[in-house]
């Protein structure tokens, strides 16, 4: 536990009534249920203890927190006493003196003493507690110690010394009640009682998931991060929020001077509760690594080497290309990218800049190539584009559906919060083509798995709904009251059809009637029923239809509008939610609101003091297309890496390669800036201010930790790039720009950074209606007033599977890696995921000679990779899975132009492949490789200048 944060020792009472005590002749009221510990704690009197903290259940073996009841026998543990009305409590006299530091002596009499060369000084409960009892000698000298026992350095990140462990059990207890992974014991008792990961491995052989739950629950230096033992005890911390996933954790940057020793998730967080994954808590050091790029650089062609210039320079010569381009081939000739990985500010002003200063609507983003189905569905279904609940309610949630996500890999937080509530009791059922750990892991296992093939996702809920129907498991009532019944009864009759029952079905899915129809009635009858959903629902050629369908069915249950239930996107990266509400669409301004609509229009033009056009703009799509063609001329990307994270990445790349002027703005030379003119240096989470937005619309703080290593915040670029452009901006700070947001878009009416600052976090939609923002969406009734119920014919794929393609391609992501790679294989992570690698079924790769660790070429009909073979039952035959964190890989030189009918979203998750045994590399894999090195030894020369 942190010096950072106060530790009251147990868990808070979540009990409505209250109870008054004496402590030490001091009136405390509290919760019922509360421990003594906490109640005393809360007025300022501190218990001494080890194996308590106010993250883990009270466990009550140290025997350090002993107190005196009156009336009561003996000295009961304050962290296992509940408080009772009229309680009188001692926690300080003579007797209770003596029991701890007889207690305390035990402890040390087993202890090394090297109080002043250990990494924890400082900040050591052990140290500390020896000072709190009057520890001042130890009188026995143990025959048999621990002292010699041997260190475990094996993880990259935190270092064992079983030397330290008191057998508090607190990283134990960690790894189960908050991680939820098991992976460590203590075994022997007694004497021989030791802490060990799963049998007797060393850290990085074990299940353990370096989450850093333990590293965090240790009270002594046995269990600590090689980071504070090289560098020293961190002096102050500054509370920020993740930039990985969408699960938006808060952390607390610990500092020396401006270097981070440590990040460590804050117990406050609403959205992590004091928890972390492998990423957010250790994988930050890509913001220092030496590939950063802190220099502004410009080129005529990426034949040429780069030029290093000063910032002025940078910005007037990008500025200069594209207006020399508008000036040659129009104004729409140029456009721009936003990233999801940018806070809100910095994206609202990427937007602003290309419709007011470059004058057209074309701007587009990341965000629509994994989640922009999620938007178009649940604004077509619900009336708004989010999701409905805060993670907190899948605490109450009885059934819960996950679709084509994998929470433990994608959102690792959230998912250790869900897999809590499954061992308490609720019923999982899982819909995914593959075994993802939830299906069966320690504890946790999915009462149906229903392994679809994939692109059949719309047949599956079209079946589910199918049983809904015509079983009576519709809640008339809610449908009565809240939904269109015109709509409704056109969907009733539509999934009520014979072609959509699960029998029918089953031979397009693969997935047994019999499971299909005791999924529906599991979900359809449970009191709470939650779905969550991921990629594996959006990046289909459907995407939205599935959407729709998933909204149909949690209508059509009453599963909406209150705790526990909902429809519930996990969104991939940190601020898709955010780049999605601040206007990255070519067709809506902020707030979702669609150019076209002419009171909206003028709002912006008179606070942007610009005339804006009304026909939405290109698409990323369109923008490729158009280079090609020769109409697109000019792109300014911030923050996002096209060249690798698109489809037909050859059609990508071809495009790029045919435009006049890329202006990349990034930390690294990442692919896409291999194609680049312009290079602008970004800043990392790390050195800016701003917010985030996470997949439960939470608008979290995102605070300057250190100064931006090139000199500006990503804002202050576009901000730059926007003056010289001619479009005057003139913002101070980022609180400004949040203002302006809050000015123009409905939803965020009531936000501001005081608000934010106030309150830690806040859920939009924040307005006078919800001056505390939203946790719970359509509580009373849907934004669009009435829920509305659409037909969702199933559709079957352009993509098909023949004699010369047989197998189906999906992919997906895996928890050590994140997005494109660029910050996670640039730390330690590389460790678990050094390479990504391609899943087949035994059956298929027996078929085709293929052994474990083999090269495989995969070949689809848009081209040709090659990745080593890792052979498991965790897909299906037929199926073949691999992730694209490595840009070598290749991942989407395979994947089609295929995408979705309503959003453009690429159909990633299907691609018709054969698989086949080979020697060497593809021929892309080969070119790439050259070019690449090509485009180093350029940015090597402009180094050397």
């Amino acid at each position: 536990m942190s010096k950072f944060e106060k530790d009251f020792g147990t868990p808070a009472s979540q009990c409505d009534q209250l109870v008054t005590l004496e402590i030490d002749g001091f009136k405390a009221t509290v919760p019922a249920g509360t421990s003594v510990m906490r109640a005393a704690s809360s007025i300022g009197i501190e218990i001494p203890k080890l194996c308590a903290t106010d993250s883990l259940e009270p466990f009550g073996s140290c025997r350090l927190c002993l107190v005196q009841v009156e009336g009561g026998r003996g000295y009961p543990a304050s962290c296992t006493t509940p408080c009772a009305d009229g309680m009188k409590i001692t926690t300080q006299n003579d007797k209770l003196a003596d029991l701890r530091r007889g207690v305390m002596e035990l402890y040390i009499s087993d202890h090394p003493l090297d109080c002043l060369t250990c990494s924890s000084n400082g900040d050591c409960e052990l140290q500390d507690m020896a000072g709190a009892v009057g520890l001042r000698e130890v009188r026995y000298n143990p025959v048999k110690t621990h002292l010699k026992a041997e260190k475990d350095n094996s993880n990259p990140y935190f270092s064992f010394d079983p030397s330290k462990c008191i057998v508090c059990s607190r990283c134990v207890r960690a790894c189960e009640e908050t991680q939820g992974t098991f992976a460590l014991t203590l075994d022997g008792r007694g004497f021989d009682s030791k802490v060990s990961p799963s049998q007797n491995q060393a850290f990085m052989d074990s299940e353990c998931v370096s989450c850093g739950a333990c590293v965090q629950a240790c009270p002594t230096a046995t269990l600590m991060e090689k980071s504070v033992i090289e560098h020293g005890q961190p002096e102050h911390a500054v509370v920020t929020t993740c930039a990985y996933c969408g699960v938006g954790c808060s952390f607390r940057a610990e500092m020396k001077g401006d270097k981070v020793i440590r990040m460590v998730p804050d117990k406050d967080g609403k959205a992590n509760h004091g928890h972390s994954c492998v990423k957010g808590r250790f994988a930050f050091g890509y913001a220092t690594h030496k590939d950063r790029i802190t220099k502004p650089m410009i080129r005529k062609s990426i034949k040429d080497p780069w030029q290093e210039v000063s910032w002025e320079e940078a910005i007037n010569y990008a500025a200069s290309e594209l207006k020399r381009i508008q000036a040659n081939y129009g104004k729409d000739a140029v456009g721009g990218i936003t990233s999801s990985r940018c806070t809100n500010e910095e994206t609202y002003l990427v937007q602003k800049l290309i419709r007011a200063g470059f004058g057209n609507n074309n701007v587009d983003t990341c965000a629509r190539v994994c989640h922009s189905p999620t938007g178009y569905g649940l604004k077509q279904t619900f009336g708004e584009s989010s999701g409905t609940q805060n993670f907190d309610s899948v605490m109450q949630a009885d059934v819960i559906m996950v679709i084509g996500a994998n929470p433990t890999d994608g959102h690792p937080v959230f998912g250790s919060q869900m897999k809590k509530r499954l061992r308490q009791g609720a019923k999982l059922i899982v819909a995914d083509p593959r075994e993802i750990d939830l299906v069966k892991s320690p504890h946790v296992k999915a009462s149906h798995h229903l392994k679809l093939r994939p692109s059949t996702n719309v047949a599956l809920i079209n079946a589910l709904g199918h049983v809904v129907v015509t079983e009576g498991l519709v809640d008339e009532a809610f449908v009565q009251e809240r939904c269109d019944i015109v709509s409704f009864n056109k969907w009733k009759n539509f999934v009520a059809e014979e072609h959509n029952s699960p029998e029918a079905s089953e031979a397009i899915t693969g997935v047994p009637a019999a499971d299909v129809r005791a999924a529906a009635r599991q979900y359809a009858q449970a009191r709470n029923g939650a779905i969550y959903y991921g990629l594996g629902v959006t990046e289909h050629s459907q995407g939205s239809t599935m959407v729709i369908g998933i909204a149909n069915l949690a209508m059509a249950t009453g599963n909406l509008g209150r705790i526990g239930v909902g429809v519930n996107p996990l969104r991939g990266q940190n601020n898709v939610q955010g780049s999605c509400d601040m206007g990255s669409f070519p067709h809506e301004f902020p707030g979702y609101r669609h150019v076209s609509d002419t009171a909206t229009r003028q709002l912006f033009e008179q606070n942007w003091g610009v005339t804006l056009e009304s026909e939405p703009g290109l698409r990323i799509p369109n923008m490729f297309d158009a280079a090609l063609d020769g109409s697109f001329r000019g792109l300014y990307v911030e923050g996002e890496d096209i060249a690798q994270s698109d489809p037909d990445i050859k059609h990508v790349h071809a495009a790029l390669r045919a435009m006049e002027c890329v202006i990349v703005q990034d930390l690294f030379l990442n692919e896409t800036a291999k194609f680049a003119h312009v290079f602008l240096p970004g800043s990392s989470f790390l050195e800016k201010n701003g917010t985030f937005t996470n997949a439960e619309r939470r608008i979290s703080p995102v605070r300057q930790v250190m100064a931006p290593l090139a000199g500006y915040q990503d804002w202050e670029v576009t901000q730059l790039l926007s003056n010289a452009m001619g479009y005057p901006m003139n913002y101070s700070h980022p609180s400004e720009i949040m203002d302006e947001i809050a000015r123009l878009t409905p939803s965020f009416t009531g936000v501001s950074y005081e608000k934010i600052d106030q309150m830690g976090s806040v859920q939009w939609p924040c307005n006078d209606e919800a001056p505390e923002g939203t946790p719970t969406m359509h509580e009373h009734e849907f934004l669009r007033g009435k829920g509305r119920f659409m037909v969702t014919e199933y559709v079957q794929t352009q993509e098909r599977t023949n004699q010369q393609f047989p197998l189906i391609l999906t992919t997906g992501r895996i928890l050590s890696q994140y997005n494109v790679g660029a910050q996670t294989r640039r730390t330690d992570n590389v460790a678990w995921h050094a390479e990504d690698r391609l899943e087949i079924h035994p059956h298929d790769a027996e078929d085709r000679g293929i052994n474990d660790g083999d090269w495989v070429g995969i070949k689809s009909r848009a081209g040709e990779t090659v990745l080593r073979a890792l052979i498991t039952d965790r897909v299906q035959p037929g199926v073949v899975y691999t992730t694209f964190h490595f840009p070598e890989s290749g991942a989407n030189v395979i994947t089609t132009d295929n995408s979705d009918w309503a959003t453009n979203c690429p159909e990633y998750k299907v691609t018709a492949v054969q698989v086949s045994k080979v020697s060497q590399t593809s021929e892309w894999q080969r070119s790439y490789q050259d070019f690449t090195e090509e485009q180093l030894q350029l940015l090597d020369k402009a180094s050397q200048h």
